[in-house]
């Protein structure tokens, strides 16, 4: 006697993206980053303006759309 086959399972959607409120926060708090280092710059800042910046941008938007 013969084996049936089973049909394949269907494909599983693993890259549909699901936000928590987790990644809402970081994403405000990167916004938030990114706005002070842009109006730091503006008054002249050359430290805290790049830091700031770096950290919206490299740091806490990335971690909003990975975590």
């Amino acid at each position: 006697m013969a084996r049936q086959r089973k049909p394949p399972p269907p494909p599983a959607s693993h890259a549909s993206l699901k936000f928590s409120p987790i990644n809402g926060i970081l994403l405000l708090l990167g916004i938030a980053a990114i706005i002070g280092g842009y109006v730091l710059l503006a008054g002249g800042s050359i430290v805290g303006a790049p830091l700031l910046l770096v950290l919206g941008y490299a740091v806490l938007v990335p971690l909003a759309i990975i975590l």
